[in-house]
């Protein structure tokens, strides 16, 4: 359960409650589906509205770059959720990377990915990339960097950071704040996630 309570429909903002129908068609687009609990944490960030339209904006910005394959970063975000231990992003994520292109064996085998042969090298080396950006401290090599660099352009790097980036503070605000699975992978296989101190570098 959330340790703040969502915010009711009538409670919202304005501005919020009239782009209630057109978020949960993004939502299912994305997704599949629009589970109860799906909007969950929009509802809580309009604790502060101001601030929801700042990351509204930036998710809005993030979905319109394709200059890495969406597949690829699908995998990142789901790779980085499965480390923040966010409920509710290794739900949406699993869902929408199933959308995506990625696999339900993928998705079982993404705690062994170094060993799996589900995965492509470039694939292997964004999963490398997005463990690295996850851990805390951050451990990405320069050796890492080096390899990303022959199959990515600067632009695509940053995009590819960004994405990440972004993914583990979703996790860490809903982990924080409790908001947990929505019920988006309902029916289909969902990611699971690292177990805390399974990790002590990149590609363990």
């Amino acid at each position: 359960m959330p340790r703040i309570q969502p915010l009711n429909r009538n409670e919202l903002p304005l501005w919020l409650r009239l782009a209630y129908p057109l978020i949960k068609r993004g939502m299912i687009k994305l997704t599949g589906s629009s589970p109860e609990g799906g909007l969950d944490a929009i509802a809580v960030y309009a604790y502060v509205p101001g601030l929801l339209k700042g990351i509204g904006k930036l998710e809005q910005v993030t979905a319109k770059q394709h200059r890495v394959d969406d597949k690829l970063k699908c995998l990142a975000q789901v790779r980085a959720a499965t480390m923040t231990n966010c409920a509710y992003c290794i739900d949406m994520g699993s869902a929408i990377s199933l959308r995506s292109g990625l696999t339900e064996d993928q998705l079982r085998a993404l705690p062994r990915y170094r060993e799996s042969e589900l995965f492509t090298e470039v694939e292997k080396l964004v999963l490398d990339y997005a463990t690295g950006i996850s851990m805390t401290p951050v451990d990405v090599s320069d050796d890492l960097f080096a390899a990303l660099r022959e199959h990515f352009d600067n632009a695509q790097l940053v995009e590819l950071t960004s994405v990440t980036a972004l993914e583990n503070m979703r996790g860490r605000f809903n982990h924080a704040l409790g908001i947990g699975s929505a019920g988006f992978s309902e029916g289909t296989i969902c990611a699971a996630p690292v177990p805390a101190g399974a990790l002590s570098k990149v590609g363990a």
